[in-house]
């Protein structure tokens, strides 16, 4: 028995849209597509990924256009694929060499993997370097503080302990105790 193609389109933000994917994998004979807007950095929070691996069967093939639509780490991709392969379910990419019922394949869809979580690393560098440019330039100063400091040393002052402080305020204690540190 030849199973099913089923779908799965991710983009990661709300303003994204996912209309060519969805047709890239209607295309590819999918039938079912399992669409969602959600970061692919974790899996944790990908719902219709969940359903969607929950669901499949042995004989069954996931279709995405791109791996990195599936997973951005190595950890997360070599867990997908585990638990794929341990179902006896197929996965294929519409705009990749990735058929993972073929060792050229399996190949391809691993160094992949690494690409993509090497791209993500070199983001998260980028990102941290312009930060810190920005501060030295005294234009990035950070998020404004969201506890009040010289309200708590006040009410320190005043006598009143560190969970009567927390409460007034709406803080946690710890942030209380933090503040009579400095």
């Amino acid at each position: 028995m030849i199973g099913q193609l089923y779908g799965y389109a991710r983009v990661s933000t709300n303003d994204q849209d996912l209309a060519i994917q969805e047709a890239a994998l209607k295309a590819a004979g999918c039938k079912i597509i399992r669409a969602e807007k959600k970061s692919g950095t974790s899996t944790g929070g990908r719902d219709e990924l969940r359903t969607l691996l929950d669901f499949m069967r042995a004989g069954d093939t996931v279709v995405v256009t791109r791996i990195d639509r599936l997973a951005r780490s190595i950890a997360d991709l070599g867990a997908i694929v585990k638990e794929l392969e341990t179902r006896g379910v197929a996965l294929k990419a519409t705009e990749q060499p990735i058929d993972t019922s073929s060792a050229a394949g399996r190949a391809f869809l691993q160094m992949l993997g690494v690409f993509a979580e090497f791209e993500t690393a070199i983001r998260k560098e980028r990102q941290l370097e312009g930060i810190a440019k920005a501060k030295a330039e005294g234009v990035y100063k950070g998020r404004k503080p969201s506890i009040d400091a010289k309200r708590i040393r006040v009410l320190l002052e005043e006598g009143k302990g560190a969970s009567e402080i927390a409460r007034l305020l709406g803080i946690g204690r710890a942030s209380v105790y933090r503040v009579m540190q400095t």
